[in-house]
Formats: structure tokens, C-alpha cells, sequence
């Protein structure tokens, strides 16, 4: 698993105007099944997103596809970590198997 933080390198009004293609390209991530939970950051200074089921390899792939990327909006810290407790109804986070 991977916990990726965003941190915006651009004005707000240049997010914004990002923030569709950013939603399409999170909507596909989330229908591959790599995606297990985004959202912004509090204060409103970046994102973080889990994801899972992939390599390091695959997951900066797919972050160099990021409209936030492509468009130098964002920078990107990525931790890989080995979940190994969830609580309970979070199971589906752990390793399948």
C-alpha cells in the first residue's frame, strides 16, 4: 500500500481549474481498483490518496498522468507501508491473500 501526499506548487484558481480532469482521472483510478481513498488536505494545501494492488512502478505511472501533474500544479511524496491491522470494517485494506 501507498499513502500519496499532494502539495500544491500553484495558486488555487489553477487547482480549480484542474479539478475536473483531476476528478477523471481519480474516478479512473478508483474503477481499476487501485485507488482506496482520496481527499483534500486540511488546510486546503494538497491531497492524499491510498492506493493498493500495484507497484511503485505502476503507481508513478499513473501519478505522471495526473492533470495535476502534467500541468505542474502538484508535487508528490509517496511512503510505502505493509498494512497489517485494520479496524473493524476496514479489512479490505489489509493484503488480499
Amino acid at each position: 500500500m501507498f499513502v500519496v501526499t499532494l502539495t500544491y506548487v500553484a495558486d488555487l484558481a489553477q487547482v480549480d481549474d484542474a479539478l475536473p480532469d483531476h476528478i477523471a482521472w481519480l474516478d479512473r483510478q478508483y474503477a481499476d481498483g487501485v485507488f482506496a481513498a482520496s481527499g483534500p488536505r486540511i488546510p486546503r494545501v494538497g491531497g492524499v490518496i491510498l492506493a493498493r494492488d500495484l507497484t511503485r512502478e505502476d503507481l508513478d505511472r499513473r501519478l505522471a498522468a495526473d492533470p495535476f501533474h502534467q500541468r505542474g500544479i502538484a508535487e508528490y511524496a509517496v511512503t510505502e507501508f505493509a498494512p497489517s491491522r485494520a479496524a473493524e470494517g476496514l479489512e479490505p485494506l489489509l493484503p488480499r491473500p
